[in-house]
């Protein structure tokens, strides 16, 4: 892991690199799965989960998850799992309910009211990946919003594995989050089936979730003109921040618990502190050899990083020059952080916040913007899933009060029936 000391201020864009593959380079390959679908539909998604998952979805005679393998999963899991999947559930419940919209309205000049209304996303699309670890927790962090904006149909696809199943976990997750209709599919094909629609899927409106680099190339294509993204998505991060007064096993935790995501993962320890380095690396070191997953979290440390600054204002200025996805402070003044982040998709304030709680359990949302995106996006929230509608009533007063507006603003810009529509109106007052 790479340790940088009082670095200079020139210095801190390339600090704040991620380890990043160009997904345009995968454009090509990527594009030829989404003809493939468009053009062949069903038969194409058995085919492509062939070829990419090696499984054989023939024998099963359809692409959607039957009633009797939802019955089964429950079968399958622990109480104790079930009971916390179901406790996570109301948690990510109250906090998304928490940010419904409330419309008002707003006279802007006598006898002009204008107003909004919220409407959900009639049709959205989930896709969870499979893979190394079944994100069954990003379930609920995208069904469940959903779910509370009003969303009509939700529709997940995820990966089976060899034998066809798809894990347990996740289709107990969908259920008790109401997804509608669940399809094993994985990879690309899945966001080419959801954004053009099959025989077995339908048509979507917007696309939600994470993916390796396949599908983050398929859906960068299809954002293009087709459907609509949540954002765009690299390598999962984390940044630290720390003082003397951290506890260097707790940072150790929270590094290693962000470099088990997977391989191109990234942490990042920002101190004013030098002295809690090599406790840190210490803590490290033993807590890896005990993780079951050190292969992977290994070779994120390698592009893992310890920065040292002189001072608090400087940690504060290259948080916000990094903008991390998750940021944890470890400092005796961590609330007066509060007003001074902003760039960040999450924050995890004190010494009693792990960033687990909130990939989990605490009730926020755990599908944030990554590298450097969160200087310009949101994690994904209620308003993810609604569109806002704008509404304008003008009286006779009010066509008097904006009109003369109006028509010399059209004038100006040489909209001559813009201008006109306001002028006959105001002819027969």
């Amino acid at each position: 892991m790479e340790i940088i000391k009082y670095p200079s201020r020139e210095t801190w864009e390339a600090l704040t690199k991620r380890p990043t593959l160009d997904v345009t380079a995968l454009f090509g390959t990527v594009q030829t799965v989404l003809d493939a679908v468009r053009q062949e539909g069903d038969a194409a998604l058995f085919r492509l989960e062939e070829q990419f998952d090696k499984v054989d979805l023939n024998t099963f005679k359809q692409l959607q998850v039957t009633e009797a393998e939802m019955r089964e999963a429950e079968t399958l899991l622990s109480d104790d799992l079930k009971q916390a999947i179901r406790r996570a559930k109301t948690n990510i419940e109250t906090f998304h309910a928490s940010q419904r919209f409330v419309s008002r309205k707003v006279e802007t000049a006598p006898g002009v009211v204008c107003w909004q209304k919220a409407v959900a996303i009639e049709k959205v699309g989930l896709y969870i990946p499979g893979g190394t670890a079944p994100l069954f927790s990003t379930v609920l962090m995208l069904a469940v919003p959903a779910r509370i904006a009003g969303c009509r149909e939700i529709v997940l696809c995820t990966p089976p594995n060899r034998e066809g199943r798809v894990h347990p976990a996740i289709l107990f997750a969908a259920q008790v989050a109401g997804v509608s209709r669940i399809f094993k599919i994985g990879g690309s094909q899945a966001i080419a089936a959801m954004a053009y629609g099959t025989e077995s899927v339908p048509k979507v409106y917007k696309i939600f979730g994470p993916g390796n680099q396949y599908v983050t190339a398929a859906k960068q294509l299809v954002s293009l003109r087709d459907v609509a993204i949540d954002m765009p998505a690299g390598p999962s991060e984390v940044e630290v921040v720390a003082d003397a007064s951290a506890n260097p096993t707790f940072i150790a935790a929270d590094f290693l618990s962000q470099a088990e995501h997977g391989a191109d993962s990234q942490a990042m320890l920002v101190t004013d502190s030098e002295a809690i380095v090599e406790p840190v690396l210490q803590a490290i070191r033993e807590e890896l050899e005990r993780l079951p997953r050190k292969e992977i979290t290994e070779r994120a440390l390698s592009h893992s990083r310890i920065v040292v600054l002189k001072d608090r204002q400087e940690t504060v200025d290259f948080t916000n020059c990094y903008a991390p996805e998750h940021l944890i402070i470890q400092t005796t003044d961590y609330a007066d952080w509060i007003d001074k982040v902003e760039n960040a998709g999450s924050v995890f304030l004190g010494p009693y916040t792990p960033e687990s709680a909130g990939d989990y359990a605490s009730g926020t949302n755990h599908t944030l913007p990554t590298n450097g995106y969160a200087h310009a996006y949101s994690g994904v929230n209620l308003d993810s899933f609604i569109k806002k509608i704008t509404f304008q009533e003008l009286s006779a007063d009010g066509i008097r009060a904006i009109g003369e507006t109006i028509q010399v603003m059209a004038a100006n810009e040489q909209l001559e029936a813009h201008k006109q529509a306001v002028t006959v109106r105001l002819h027969t007052l």
